[in-house]
């Protein structure tokens, strides 16, 4: 017996490109994008990153043009990271909070070019200043140890000192990525003393301790490194970033870090944890970001340079994922190109 014509087609809602994007509920918009790029001290200095084919360093006065191309194609986020010479670093991370670095110099030149018409965010680390490239200050090791330790509570005055900097300078927002407990209690406290209670924290709630962060720390020149006093520092990072193999670890930081007074809150990586983007999505009402970390933008890249895939529909696939997942802003270093090219429209 035949079963006859299918009574429901859902091919009809897919006949057309106009059809197709009239019934989409998910979109992908510049606007939803952040465009993360590293600034370095100087002046007419752009930088190619080996490790991140397209990716440059920036001095502030190159910097600029590259903000006015962003934001023309919509792009209304930056995240600013700092990169400074091995001559600057010491144990303590003193440059993170110079007024003269090249974050709050290119926080200055922007406010002054582009008004509130671009949102600034800085990342708020010490792992880009300390010669031992850890996120935080170093301690001696426990009692018959070998290994120093990062000083959870002796970081948090550094971090807030730190945004408290980038405040002055200009920032909208302040994101901190050190993953010390009580960053963004810190954060806040420091900020809001300092007469800067409009500033927002973009805490990175749910940072994982990934495999995906190299070509980042060749940019950043942020790898870990050896301790001081004749002890070796924590070879990684997870004694403090989050445990790929946790995903309950993160309703537990994001919970903690609304409640210390975080605007937003982020999930990175993005792509290879798109399960917890959901989570953190269904357990918070405040904007979630993800960060489409140097690693996925690398493995996309090299695909792409192998002809194994098309650039646009594969970078297009990977943002509207993270859309989907219940990202409201993606940061990506693919941002001003698809806002340029209008992937995804």
């Amino acid at each position: 017996m035949s079963a006859g014509p299918p009574l429901h087609r859902p091919r009809r809602l897919r006949t057309t490109p106009a059809m197709r994007e009239l019934v989409r509920d998910v979109r992908l918009h510049p606007a939803n994008l952040v465009w993360p790029t590293f600034v370095v001290p100087g002046e007419d200095r752009a930088e190619p990153v080996a490790s991140l084919p397209g990716v440059q360093r920036y001095s502030v006065d190159r910097l600029l043009p590259e903000l006015a191309r962003a934001h023309a194609a919509g792009v209304r986020g930056v995240m600013l990271f700092g990169v400074v010479g091995d001559g600057a670093k010491d144990p303590l991370g003193s440059a993170a909070s110079d007024p003269d670095g090249p974050v709050p110099r290119a926080l200055r030149e922007a406010r002054a070019a582009f008004g509130d018409d671009l949102v600034l965010m800085t990342d708020v680390c010490l792992c880009g200043y300390t010669d031992h490239g850890h996120c935080g200050v170093l301690a001696p090791p426990r009692p018959g140890g070998a290994v120093a330790r990062v000083a959870n509570d002796a970081t948090l005055p550094r971090l807030a000192e730190m945004a408290v900097r980038h405040a002055e300078a200009g920032a909208d927002v302040v994101a901190p990525s050190d993953m010390m407990d009580g960053r963004v209690a810190a954060l806040r406290a420091g900020l809001d003393a300092a007469g800067f209670e409009d500033t927002a924290v973009l805490s990175y709630a749910v940072k994982y301790a990934s495999a995906f962060y190299g070509p980042f720390r060749d940019a950043a020149g942020s790898a870990p490194q050896g301790g001081h006093d004749h002890h070796a520092a924590p070879d990684d990072r997870r004694t403090y970033q989050m445990d790929p193999a946790a995903s309950r670890a993160a309703d537990v930081e994001v919970a903690l870090d609304a409640a210390e007074g975080a605007d937003l809150v982020m999930v990175k990586p993005a792509g290879p944890y798109l399960d917890v983007l959901r989570r953190v999505r269904e357990a918070t009402s405040l904007p979630v970001a993800a960060y489409q970390v140097s690693g996925e933008y690398a493995m996309l890249e090299a695909a792409v340079a192998a002809g194994v895939l098309a650039r646009v529909p594969a970078v297009t696939e990977s943002l509207l994922a993270m859309r989907r997942a219940g990202a409201d802003l993606i940061l990506s270093y693919h941002a001003v190109a698809a806002a340029e090219g209008g992937w995804g429209a």
